[in-house]
């Protein structure tokens, strides 16, 4: 059915291209310097600090949209034509991305799969740290429903990421290449010291379970840092989780001792707070950073203030002490 959607999507690109040629609008006339476009929330913050003041940098997702059933309008197809650099970050996170490109035509555009050198695993909830793994994200056969998409949240794959966000600015705009790659750098360092604070503030905890009431987002961030990740749901945030999963998890909390049960911003928190409630335990909110609220946006957060924010939140539920 997506695949469809995606399909149909083009088809209503193309026509509106022909129509809105010569059109005068203003955004008709290209804005001075790189157009960059993004997908999600990380790939606007490492892309719009790597560019400074030499690229524009805009991002598709409207604040506080849901990422993983996102399909891009005519309006967005518009945007990725007309910019220099379009970056997505995987074929399981936006599997509309390859379709969409096959109907944009332009010479100028240089497209970044940011993920591309990263190594993937499968989505396991528990303890299981010998599940599927796969390079690159472009292994057929396994879907968007097998792969684990959110691979920002390590942030050594954050750091593989702005390497090759990094090659796709210098590519399209070489004059710049020396400050776009300065910027990045900084970028790797700040990433460096972010790893160390969560190494140091997860180290000594209580309970080394994290207990998540909703889709399967903070498997990448547990594997790092030695948790063990139980997820309610699958990938999708729209997967419908079974009644006897439900119970598990009801289970798994009541017997890790654990006061905490985490859900994720941006999503609905009810069958969370239901769980909860059930459980006899208090929610904590963790961000997956796919997207910002609207408040967000509007107070500038980046990405390394989500996950210091995180960082808190993951202290306070696994009961962890100050190094």
């Amino acid at each position: 059915m997506k695949n469809m959607i995606s399909v149909i999507v083009v088809i209503i690109f193309c026509c509106s291209i022909l129509f809105t040629t010569g059109c005068k609008r203003g955004e008709s006339k290209p804005a001075a310097g790189l157009q960059v476009v993004t997908t999600l929330f990380p790939l606007y913050d490492f892309a719009r600090t790597i560019a400074g003041d030499k690229a524009q940098v805009t991002m598709l997702l409207p604040p506080g949209v849901e990422p993983h059933t996102f399909e891009p309008k005519p309006d967005d197809m518009i945007r990725i034509s007309r910019a220099g650099l379009f970056i997505y970050t995987n074929r399981y996170m936006e599997p509309w991305a390859e379709t969409v490109l096959k109907g944009v035509e332009s010479r100028q555009l240089r497209v970044v799969n940011a993920g591309e050198r990263v190594t993937y695993h499968a989505a396991s909830n528990g303890a299981d740290t010998d599940a599927h793994e796969e390079k690159g994200g472009d292994v057929h056969g396994h879907g968007h429903a097998g792969m684990d998409p959110h691979i920002w949240l390590d942030f050594a794959n954050a750091a593989i990421m702005i390497d090759t966000i990094l090659e796709g600015f210098v590519a399209a705009d070489p004059a710049n290449g020396n400050l776009y790659r300065k910027n990045a750098e900084g970028l790797k360092v700040r990433l460096v010291a972010l790893d160390q604070r969560y190494r140091d503030g997860l180290a000594s905890c209580t309970t080394r379970k994290l207990l998540h009431g909703g889709h399967y987002t903070f498997g990448y961030l547990a594997r790092r840092y030695a948790l063990e990740y139980h997820a309610l749901s699958g990938i999708s945030s729209d997967s419908e989780p079974s009644a006897a999963r439900m119970t598990a998890l009801i289970r798994d909390i009541k017997s890790s001792g654990t006061t905490y049960l985490f859900a994720e911003e941006l999503l609905s928190p009810r069958l969370t707070e239901t769980l909860a409630g059930e459980a006899g335990v208090q929610v904590l909110m963790l961000h997956g950073a796919h997207n910002l609220s609207r408040d967000d946006q509007t107070a500038g957060v980046s990405f390394f203030d989500l996950m210091d924010r995180n960082l808190e939140r993951l202290q306070k539920g696994l009961q962890c002490r100050a190094k």
